[in-house]
């Protein structure tokens, strides 16, 4: 029987979506500054995070992985919902974008799972138009530009601020697309292109992966089952 065709083709990638530089701006004036580099790293994790989802099935891009329901196509749908509401209506330029899993009546975790309605198809096609409209409100705002948090504590940002806390929103979730993926196929790396991992040129094949995980486990097995002080 033929397996199932993956959900997101190998490679693909929105056809309006300009992939970032190899190098981030150097952030002087000259380079347009800290907001590019900024802007550099936001655009580099969506990167990042659509290629974890690439070459997987739907039903795999469903699957919980996490007794809390961790699961790909949630985290996507997650960060992009996220960023745009933090970007266009945080920032006084609502994105037009309909969410209802961020109303107020939406129940627990709507964000963090597609629904039966839903298909990996159309959370793809929200995260393009999600960072679409990011994208704009960033390129016409200043870093120093005041926008409103509602529910935040002390909700008064900047275009500034918000650019920091979504790089690390969404490296924050790259870490756990990292592990999901992993679990599910045992595909894992830093990024297209860039695995940053011991590969078959350092003598890294399945075999010494297999005896480099038995000797951790070996060292955890041997080590105390208490709960480390100090």
């Amino acid at each position: 029987m033929p397996s199932e065709p993956p959900a997101t083709p190998p490679g693909a990638r929105a056809p309006d979506a300009r992939p970032p530089s190899a190098r981030p701006p150097s952030g002087s004036t000259e380079d347009d500054g800290v907001k590019a580099v900024l802007h550099h790293y936001l655009r580099t994790a969506r990167r990042d995070l659509r290629w974890k989802l690439e070459g997987l099935t739907e039903r795999q891009l469903r699957t919980p992985m996490t007794p809390t329901g961790t699961n790909l196509l949630g985290l996507l749908k997650h960060v992009a919902s996220v960023e745009a509401e933090y970007f266009t209506g945080c920032m006084g330029r609502p994105s037009g974008i309909p969410m209802p899993w961020l109303e107020d009546d939406a129940g627990p975790n709507e964000d963090m799972y597609a629904s039966g309605e839903e298909t990996a198809q159309s959370v793809f096609a929200l995260a393009d138009r999600c960072a679409a409209a990011s994208d704009a409100a960033i390129a016409e705002l200043d870093l120093a530009a005041v926008g409103h948090v509602p529910w935040w504590t002390n909700g008064t940002v900047t275009l500034g601020l918000l650019l920091v806390h979504m790089v690390a929103e969404y490296q924050r979730h790259l870490g756990h697309a990292d592990i999901v993926r992993e679990l599910l196929d045992g595909a894992a790396g830093l990024a297209p292109a860039n695995s940053n991992l011991p590969g078959e040129a350092d003598g890294a094949d399945r075999r010494w992966w297999e005896g480099y995980t038995a000797r951790l486990r070996a060292l955890a097995e041997a080590a105390p089952a208490t709960v480390p002080t100090g």
